[in-house]
């Protein structure tokens, strides 16, 4: 299988998981906040989860994403 998220939709989680604001994230790429929760709403589909905290659970389980111990 390949991999779950995009190349943008990576960067996005990984910013969350340090704790940036949709804001934050949306100023950063020089993107809409709107465009941010779409790319979040689109991988929370993919995934079939519901909220944020747990689409991060499931795509460090999927080993999508790597927190930094």
């Amino acid at each position: 299988m390949g991999a779950i998220l995009t190349p943008r939709e990576k960067v996005i989680f990984e910013l969350l998981i340090q704790n940036e604001t949709t804001k934050e994230i949306a100023q950063e790429l020089g993107i809409s906040e709107k465009t941010v929760r779409n790319h979040i709403s689109n991988v929370m589909q993919k995934l079939g989860t519901k909220g944020r905290a747990s689409t991060v659970i499931e795509l460090i389980k999927l080993k999508e994403l790597y927190i930094e111990r």
